[in-house]
């Protein structure tokens, strides 16, 4: 039987949790400054001297994280409840999706390389559709 990590003691109450996604990064300055550009003005933390961390929501993080050997093999994929002001925002700090999906009923999704060739995927709503 499985049980779920949201509520392992069955009880109906959920377990407080945060989730942190890791992108592996060959130049950590680098891929700070790319971070900077893709997230914008959140909050941000260095736990050690191989790990950045950004505070995207509360108890939501995407963290680089110096790791030669796994560079380029990461992929994380965020859903934003403001698609076009995400992207806006990114391409005012000097970034671009490297490309564009739109799927069948209408959900868009962006796709930004890291210089390592992380692929960090920004999703939103169909337009009109956004909250």
């Amino acid at each position: 039987m499985l049980v779920s990590a949201l509520d392992p003691g069955r009880t109906g109450e959920r377990n407080a949790m945060d989730l942190f996604a890791r992108i592996a990064v060959t130049d950590l300055p680098r891929a700070i400054a790319w971070g900077d550009a893709l997230f914008g003005a959140v909050e941000s933390f260095a736990p050690n001297d191989v790990e950045h961390v950004w505070t995207l929501e509360a108890h939501l993080h995407v963290y680089a994280e110096l790791l030669p050997e796994h560079a380029g093999h990461s992929s994380v994929t965020l859903f934003v409840d403001d698609y076009g002001a995400f992207l806006a925002g990114a391409e005012s700090r000097g970034l671009a999706p490297s490309s564009v999906e739109v799927y069948e009923n209408g959900v868009r999704k962006a796709l930004f390389h890291d210089p390592d060739g992380n692929e960090v995927g920004i999703g939103g709503a169909p337009p009109g559709a956004e909250d």
